[in-house]
């Protein structure tokens, strides 16, 4: 494990040396996760490299998308960009872009293989306490501007992802300035249009750019809250209805079964991990993309998730299965691959 101090000043380090490679005439690319994690990320480096004076561009990466496969993908090699920094959205050994550098930032469990000779990873896994992306985005953009005013976008993903009792100073001095609440309330916030039915967390991120602070977004005065308050309510009224069904069992795994437009599946599964905590939760929605069943798997007590999914991994699974972390993974498949995951981990027919 390395100490998290000596990664953050390596990371600076890493960020900067790759960046001295990009192109000057064309604007910085940033593409990221459309969760808490990934638009903090997004939004605190495209704030800072418009302080370094530097023309940049976004890209959310939603719904059913990937930075190495599929439309989104061919945008982020097509595009005129000086350099591409990828956020939040796992590790892949596989180049996104063949011209130009490419940053990629991250915390998740790094797929095994090599990246490809142009890009830089930057990779909280492995260190000790594990930041969130946004936190390694704050720190990395200290190499380009003045942006301790942005501490609490790095706290907006840092309780997104690992809660609010995350383990940095950082986190404690963003509540010192803000108060823990308006930061809580800004989470909840601007994860709730990539958890509607529409998925478009645009709002979310134009919250975050075009705000001083999370008080702005709690409050509902910051662009994009109405978006942001419908969105939570079309989610909160799914979440009821969820919150009804019962769990299903095959030894180790409990299964919850859910039919909703919105991303409600890992909610149900961290909701019942923590009335199940010597069981495998897994949450699966087949109304959440035509054609698919997303899933949501958490678990506790040490389970490596990763390899347990990895163990089960059914023959047409592709790069959306079994990313994320030890404790907090998931995937989607396609309905026969489905049954034959579901079936490898004993659940009879009928409940599949």
């Amino acid at each position: 494990m390395q100490p998290v101090d000596r990664f953050a000043a390596e990371a600076r380090t890493r960020f900067r040396a790759a960046l001295d490679a990009a192109r000057p005439d064309a604007p910085v690319l940033i593409a990221g996760h459309f969760d808490a994690d990934g638009l903090s990320s997004t939004a605190l480096l495209a704030r800072a490299f418009e302080r370094a004076g530097r023309a940049v561009a976004t890209r959310l990466v939603g719904r059913g998308e990937s930075a190495w496969e599929g439309k989104a993908s061919d945008e982020l090699a097509a595009a005129d960009a000086g350099a591409l920094i990828v956020a939040d959205l796992g590790v892949q050994p596989r180049p996104i872009r063949t011209d130009g550098p490419v940053v990629v930032i991250d915390h998740h469990v790094p797929a095994r293989g090599e990246p490809s000779p142009n890009t830089t990873v930057i990779s909280g896994y492995g260190v000790e306490p594990t930041p969130s992306t946004s936190l390694i985005a704050w720190w990395c953009a200290h190499e380009l501007a003045d942006v301790d005013d942005l501490l609490w976008l790095a706290a907006i993903g840092l309780i997104g992802d690992l809660g609010e009792k995350a383990p940095f100073e950082a986190l404690a001095e963003a509540k010192r300035r803000h108060t823990a609440s308006a930061l809580k309330e800004a989470v909840a916030l601007v994860n709730a249009p990539r958890r509607s039915s529409r998925a478009d967390a645009a709002p979310a991120l134009a919250a975050l750019i075009g705000s001083d602070g999370p008080k702005a977004i709690a409050k509902g005065e910051a662009p994009g809250s109405a978006a942001m308050a419908a969105a939570r309510a079309e989610v909160a009224a799914e979440l009821a209805e969820a919150r009804r069904i019962a769990p299903v069992f095959a030894g180790d795994v409990a299964l919850i079964r859910l039919h909703s437009p919105c991303q409600i599946h890992p909610l149900i599964a961290q909701s019942w991990r923590g009335r199940l905590k010597d069981k495998i939760v897994i949450a699966a929605n087949g109304g959440y993309r035509p054609g698919w069943i997303h899933f949501a798997a958490r678990a506790g007590g040490g389970m490596n998730l990763i390899e347990f999914l990895a163990a089960h991994r059914p023959a047409g699974a592709g790069m959306e299965y079994g990313q994320g972390h030890h404790a907090a993974s998931g995937g989607a498949l396609r309905p026969d691959d489905w049954g034959a995951f579901v079936a490898s981990l004993g659940f009879p027919s009928r409940v599949r």
